[in-house]
């Protein structure tokens, strides 16, 4: 039986500690919220052997779980974490949840791990964090420890323009003011028919819904999605001012690495991508892999990642 195999049959709490132990924690500079981080490889490794990991909602640095193995043939070290509001970090009610600072966090993170640079690949709500990251990049507002900087940026799956988005009900209506009574009513098979129905096909098992739940559940974080969601929020402020104009001149390889049955974040938003607003980047699509690719399709997945 191989290590995957074996954690498989695990149960869902099993799983969890598992990966809890696999890692640490430190704390954010700004409001000293708990965050939980984790490396797989070497202490240090030359920037182009580095990677580093950006998850999505409603998901944790776990989602990626299933592709470690392949990365690390590619990469001798891998940066992962869980951004505040998500998995095994802290979960607050009196945080802004804004991408500015989830970027603020990412930098934490590194700089803990020594990091000078790396490749970026990015997923769902971390698309957003990651082109934050080339707006600095592009204003030299990175932080000189960060000397290597972004030796590439990868986005899978996320709602990069939101006008060709197809965000769910359930979504919509978190970021009214009915959000917060939605969020109280927060149950599984809600949950899992809307990871379902934006995944859009069936290669994604029960057990990783029930996983992505289990992880959500921790400090009560499914009665904050109200909270955590407002992240669009900031898509919808900087995507056409700062976040897209930034990718137009950026100096670096960028990879678009899209699902074709995802049903939020649709392929149609991959083409555009190409087409208008950096036609210099490679683009990658998948076909029969759904929003969660690194979830429901590991090896198609990794094939177009690397």
């Amino acid at each position: 039986m191989g290590a995957l195999d074996a954690i498989a049959i695990l149960t869902t709490s099993q799983k969890i500690t598992f990966w809890k132990d696999g890692g640490e924690f430190i704390y954010s500079s700004k409001s000293n919220h708990k965050i939980f981080v984790k490396k797989v490889g070497k202490i240090a490794s030359d920037p182009d052997k580095t990677v580093l990991l950006i998850h999505g909602f409603p998901e944790c640095s776990h989602s990626y779980h299933k592709v470690i193995a392949g990365l690390s043939e590619r990469f001798e070290t891998i940066i992962l974490f869980d951004l505040i509001g998500y998995g095994l970090s802290d979960k607050p009610k009196d945080y802004s949840y804004s991408i500015l600072d989830q970027v603020d966090v990412a930098l934490k993170v590194w700089i803990h791990f020594g990091i000078e640079g790396g490749h970026i690949i990015t997923h769902d709500m971390g698309v957003s964090v990651g082109t934050e990251l080339v707006a600095r990049h592009q204003e030299n507002a990175l932080p000189d420890w960060f000397s290597k900087g972004i030796q590439s940026i990868t986005f899978t799956n996320g709602s990069m323009i939101l006008d060709l988005s197809k965000l769910r009900i359930t979504q919509e209506i978190l970021l009214t003011p009915f959000g917060s009574i939605l969020s109280q009513f927060s149950l599984f098979f809600l949950f899992s028919n809307q990871i379902m129905s934006a995944h859009g096909n069936k290669h994604l098992e029960p057990e990783e819904i029930e996983t992505l739940w289990h992880f959500n559940q921790l400090q009560s974080g499914h009665k904050k999605l109200h909270l955590i969601i407002k992240y669009i929020l900031d898509r919808r402020k900087y995507e056409k001012t700062r976040w897209l104009p930034s990718l137009t001149s950026f100096d670096r390889p960028i990879h678009i690495c899209w699902g074709e049955d995802d049903q939020v974040a649709r392929v149609e938003m991959a083409d555009y991508l190409k087409k208008s607003i950096c036609p210099d980047a490679r683009l990658t699509k998948m076909p029969g892999v759904g929003h969660f690719g690194q979830l429901g399709s590991p090896d198609k997945w990794l094939d177009a990642i690397l």
